[in-house]
């Protein structure tokens, strides 16, 4: 019947929304611009913006070739036909010209490298051809980042200038590369070819000594060099082609490694994972995708990845009902000092401050310490933790929902999972993978 539909409209005239074939009312989606420059003002007809802004000829076509995709739903079985959105479709096709200037790589439509750079000459957003930084995306939560990640890797792959290229997919935990891994693996059909996790150090090197292609998963971390006789060699080259992109998930968190640094009590010079990186693949280019805030104003996050291609913020997405709007309730807990319960350092201080100086983390380790013990006294943690079941359980009585909550460190994060459960042991799951699953929501890393 409709197994060849593309896309389906509904409208009343007015009104215009666009969903697909197995999309239910909740995914069919208001399209608010023409050409992607400017949102259509709110006194426009929804149903002429969506006509002119998706059934132009060569708009439509690219919407068939490069942002439809099909995924199968791990626990059902059912098949969902996704079609992107208006943000996905004009962020995607930015990102794609800006990672081909920043690549070097010279559009096929121009006949020299000399008119190539005139074509790139005050685009968008300034950036230089072969800069190696085709800048940043910044999608808020919810508004479906990993499928404008997935989009934007087809379109670099099936990029003529690109000549193939081979795309690592970076990220700084291994639970956001297992789950970005398996977005992309249930919808290797559009990549045309199947994404590859790296195990370890040693296969991540084998992956990228390739002559062309490939999607290769890995977090940060896996760019370390090779040890010998316990010393840190240097990171050696693993390949020097310049059609290499790495995508980065949230781009601003692990990025900035870049200084050297000596290990006092072995005199090892080290290095950050960034500066790793780039010895690994010196002429790859950059992009980052993040769905948090990062300031306009952070040298660093230019400085790596170039400035804004996309920006999709939490006003947008409400505005859009992409994700719902958040409401800010302030209710404050007092602090208290007492200087007896100053914890150690969270094992993972050396990883959140590497590439600092040793004096700035000093400063900051004591700064740090001060803090996690005045926000983590007991008493207030006790306070917080009756608060909250009560403000839950208010809530709960008229409306259905969940909670998730945020803590200054993990200690934290343990105290006050116990203090809840001491006030509401029937939250506590006898199942252990479900009890490791309410703990693991409040083990949060720290922010800073």
């Amino acid at each position: 019947m409709l197994h060849y539909n593309a896309a389906l409209v509904v409208s009343d005239g007015l009104q215009a929304r666009i969903g697909s074939v197995t999309a239910n009312q909740e995914w069919f989606k208001v399209w608010r611009t023409i050409d992607g420059e400017h949102d259509a003002s709110s006194n426009s007809l929804e149903l002429e913006i969506l006509i002119k802004g998706v059934f132009d000829q060569q708009r439509f076509i690219d919407l068939l070739q490069h942002f439809i995709v099909f995924e199968e739903d791990p626990d059902s079985g059912a098949l969902h036909k996704i079609i992107a959105g208006y943000h996905q479709f004009h962020a995607v096709n930015a990102a794609v010209e800006e990672t081909v200037r920043a690549s070097g790589m010279p559009p096929l439509r121009k006949d020299s490298r000399e008119e190539a750079g005139r074509y790139w000459a005050g685009r968008m957003h300034g950036g230089k051809p072969g800069d190696r930084r085709a800048g940043v995306v910044w999608h808020t939560q919810g508004s479906g980042k990993s499928f404008s990640m997935l989009f934007f890797a087809t379109r670099v792959v099936r990029h003529p200038a690109m000549q193939n290229p081979t795309l690592v997919l970076l990220t700084d935990r291994n639970d956001l590369d297992d789950q970005l891994f398996g977005q992309f693996q249930r919808c290797a059909d559009i990549l045309g070819q199947t994404p590859v996790q790296a195990e370890g150090r040693e296969h991540l090197r084998e992956l990228l000594n390739r002559a062309s292609g490939g999607v290769v998963f890995t977090t940060i971390h896996k760019f370390m060099p090779p040890k010998s006789e316990g010393r840190s060699e240097a990171m050696p080259e693993l390949s020097a082609r310049q059609n290499i992109v790495v995508i980065a998930d949230e781009a601003h968190r692990s990025q900035y490694g870049f200084g050297g640094k000596v290990n006092e009590r072995t005199g090892e010079m080290s290095y950050g994972f960034a500066s790793n990186l780039r010895d690994a693949l010196p002429n790859a280019s950059f992009i980052g995708f993040t769905g948090t805030p990062i300031e306009k104003t952070d040298a660093n996050t230019r400085a790596v990845f170039g400035d804004y291609i996309s920006i999709y913020d939490i006003q947008r997405a409400v505005a859009d009902k992409a994700t719902v709007p958040i409401y800010y309730e302030s209710r404050i807990s007092k602090l208290s000092l007492n200087a007896a319960a100053l914890p150690l350092i969270d094992a993972e201080f050396e990883e959140i401050t590497e590439g600092e100086e040793l004096t700035k983390k000093e400063k900051l380790k004591t700064k740090w310490s001060a803090l996690e013990a005045l926000v983590g006294d007991p008493k207030r943690i006790g306070l917080i933790a009756a608060d909250m079941v009560t403000h839950f359980e208010k809530r709960a009585e008229a409306m259905d929902g969940k909670a998730m909550i945020v803590c200054t460190s993990r200690r934290i994060c343990v105290d006050l999972y116990n203090a809840l459960i001491a006030l509401r042991p029937e939250w506590a799951s006898t199942n252990d993978d479900d009890a490791d699953a309410r703990k693991a929501l409040l083990m949060t890393r720290p922010v800073w």
